[in-house]
């Protein structure tokens, strides 16, 4: 069960107990994989279910509903001041890593300027992170916003920014296994002394990831690394 490809499917594709692949799921399925009639694979809504699900005359059938036990118990915010470069890789490694949301930032030392269609391309890459891994739940990518307005609508009951300087906490010693978290990452450069400031006033909590420097796309996947293993260790 755990070798079938997962694809994602969108709601409107779900007519009944058949699923009306699209002609890029076809070709994946029929012509990268060389699957035929009665292969199965797992087909998934990225919200939280899986359907075993049989090729047939080109269409999915439903055979049974499926209970996966891939995700996190908590929701993981990432929220990242975007980097010059690797953001993609940011994704696809977090998403591996259980976050099930990623909110862009852009913050006072942000290097790069996103494009309008950036958006649906990362979203892409979620998609594609979340079946290779075998999640679930496929991230939420965000549009691109102001750090300040980010932080003022975060509703997570805990929030952490790291900051690469000061003593503060480890962020392994800080995480409440059983409530929602945020995790903000600043940028090359890190944090300016005003957002920490307005980090703080929005409850953020200032941890620490280690005594080093990490770069800015170092930094999130070591976070969320130590978040699943808090969370997985039991």
């Amino acid at each position: 069960m755990t070798q079938l490809q997962r694809i994602t499917i969108k709601p409107e594709q779900f007519q009944g107990e058949q699923i009306l692949l699209t002609s890029e799921q076809l070709h994946y399925l029929l012509r990268v994989l060389r699957l035929e009639d009665g292969d199965r694979f797992i087909a998934m809504d990225g919200m939280g279910k899986w359907w075993l699900t049989q090729i047939n005359h080109q269409q999915g059938q439903i055979l049974e509903l499926l209970q996966p036990e891939t995700e996190s118990p908590i929701n993981i915010t990432l929220l990242i001041s975007l980097p010059k470069n690797g953001f993609d890789d940011v994704i696809r490694y977090c998403t591996e890593l259980g976050v099930t949301c990623i909110a862009p930032v852009m913050s006072d030392r942000s290097l790069l300027k996103p494009s309008s269609h950036k958006q649906e391309r990362w979203q892409k890459i979620a998609q594609e992170a979340a079946e290779q891994s075998e999640r679930a739940i496929v991230p939420t990518i965000l549009e691109p916003v102001k750090f300040i307005t980010a932080i003022g609508k975060d509703v997570s009951k805990q929030k952490f920014i790291c900051e690469a300087r000061g003593s503060y906490p480890h962020l392994k010693n800080t995480i409440d296994t059983q409530q929602p978290l945020t995790i903000a990452i600043g940028p090359e450069g890190g944090w300016t002394d005003a957002e920490i400031k307005n980090a703080m006033e929005a409850k953020f909590q200032p941890v620490s990831l280690g005594k080093r420097i990490l770069r800015a796309v170092t930094a999130p996947i070591v976070a969320l690394s130590i978040v699943a293993s808090e969370l997985e260790s039991d």
